[in-house]
């Protein structure tokens, strides 16, 4: 299967693609694969360093994440939450018809394609963190919303309109 493998400052994480979609998002360093990754691992992998980089709020690459269609509901959802923005997982229930924010929870954590499709926005109704799946964990995901919250307010962060980009 196509992958590339890229460091970011949360560590390797590796990006497959299959029938001209990312499929996944994985933690670690893959082996070399046997061929060129192509143009959509490469797209992709840039797109991420921007996004590490504070200048990308938003990813423009075709997501395919396999799953349950209520799965692929929640998934969907998440791509809905603003850059820098937390919702909770009940706002997220409430967002795709679910009266079970567990449910939710549970479909969060098994995405597939963490960072790209941002399940790291979803915070305990309480403020709390929850939990996350990903690289180490609650400390990943305290990254990445500080990444986001600092770049909103970065004067790099914005184009010439003052937009995100």
């Amino acid at each position: 299967m196509p992958h590339l493998s890229l460091l970011t400052p949360i560590g390797a994480l590796t990006l497959f693609a299959e029938e001209g979609a990312i499929i996944a998002l994985e933690w670690g360093q893959a082996s070399p694969p046997a061929s060129p990754p192509g143009p959509l691992l490469e797209r992709a992998a840039s797109q991420l360093q921007d996004y590490f980089d504070g200048v990308r709020a938003e990813f423009d690459l075709p997501l395919a994440p396999f799953g349950t269609p209520f799965r692929r509901q929640v998934w969907a959802a998440l791509t809905g939450i603003p850059y820098g923005s937390t919702w909770s997982y009940r706002d997220l229930a409430a967002a795709v018809g679910c009266r079970s924010a567990r449910a939710v929870g549970q479909a969060n954590g098994a995405n597939p394609i963490p960072i790209l499709i941002p399940c790291h926005r979803v915070i305990a109704a309480n403020g709390g963190l929850g939990g996350y799946s990903g690289g180490d964990g609650v400390a990943t995901k305290r990254y990445l919303l500080d990444l986001e919250i600092r770049a909103a307010g970065s004067p790099l962060f914005e184009t010439s309109q003052g937009t995100p980009r």
